[in-house]
């Protein structure tokens, strides 16, 4: 897979099979474009190409609003590379962009750039300036610029359909469990292991401090929840806590990682945390004992949700 940043880097194409999105999350929905995009990629011997924006539209656009995302750009990438995409394309999304027009899109950066002759893309889709261009749009200049459009009908769960907007609204809301089978892999934490204050080691459960590596990275509700991590190509079971130690007196929100069966040094080590289910909220006990004995009884919960899930 080629990744390359504007359309500069970008060789055009004789032919290519083309989508186009922000694709946060890699949700169910978005597989479904994937899939398509790759289908006809290989029954046509096209290469496959997949423009997205970077930053996120809604974070150019509405800078106060305070946007996390779902995945980084490399976990993204690394969810895009499991399709078999030739080309990845990130677009600056900036003032100039923000004002194209729908055709002036279609026609200047996919047709003239890329070399777009099939596009692919979800049945609510709509881009160029105030969102104007569509289905109908695409319809009806496709003859016109020599392209075919694919339309891809939309993913339902319980007979409602999934979005980005949703999965982060579970996330934020700690229904992870919700949240992973709208995106149909497990919403993963990827940060750096970094010291802390050692409280868990003290109560006979060491933890590892994650710091997030990207800083637009939408953080689950504090709690405690069940995970698997992922460390040195190794994966294991744990439990991980988010937020504030009140039990201590701590405020201050931090991400804490417990592997079980698990005691080696790994300060300043890359580490990658599927989350698994929310176990319970963030409490103040009324002594380290108390605290002590849930931890123990949120270890045997997390054995038993991990043991449950592996099974399905």
């Amino acid at each position: 897979m080629k990744i390359h940043f504007g359309v500069d880097s970008f060789q055009k194409l004789n032919s290519s099979v083309v989508t186009t999105g922000t694709f946060d999350g890699v949700h169910l929905g978005h597989k479904k474009i994937l899939q398509k995009l790759c289908s006809i990629s290989s029954k046509n011997s096209l290469q496959s190409v997949l423009l997205t924006f970077m930053p996120h539209p809604r974070m150019f656009l509405f800078p106060n609003n305070n946007l996390k995302l779902i995945n980084s750009r490399e976990e993204n990438l690394s969810l895009f590379e499991d399709f078999g995409i030739n080309h990845v394309v990130f677009l600056k999304f900036d003032n100039y962009f923000s004002r194209l027009t729908y055709l002036d899109y279609v026609r200047e950066i996919l047709i003239k750039r890329i070399g777009m002759k099939h596009m692919v893309v979800g049945y609510d889709h709509q881009f160029g300036r105030n969102r104007e261009g569509s289905i109908k749009s695409l319809n009806e200049i496709s003859e016109i610029y020599s392209f075919k459009t694919y339309e891809v009908d939309p993913v339902f769960i319980n007979k409602k359909t999934i979005s980005s907007t949703k999965i982060r609204n579970c996330i934020e809301e700690g229904e992870i469990y919700k949240a992973n089978k709208y995106l149909g892999h497990n919403f993963t934490l990827s940060g750096s292991v970094i010291k802390g204050k050692r409280r868990g080691k003290e109560l006979g459960f060491p933890t590892a401090n994650v710091k997030i590596n990207d800083k637009k990275k939408i953080i689950p509700l504090d709690g405690v929840y069940a995970v698997y991590v992922h460390l040195n190509n190794n994966c294991y079971e744990g439990m991980m806590n988010v937020g504030p130690k009140p039990t201590f007196g701590l405020n201050d929100k931090s991400i804490e990682v417990n592997i079980f069966n698990f005691n080696q040094d790994i300060y300043s080590k890359s580490i990658s945390v599927e989350v698994i289910k929310r176990l319970r909220s963030v409490r103040k006990f009324k002594s380290i004992n108390d605290l002590k004995l849930q931890i123990e009884q949120d270890k045997i919960l997390s054995l038993n949700v991990l043991n449950s899930h592996k099974k399905t």
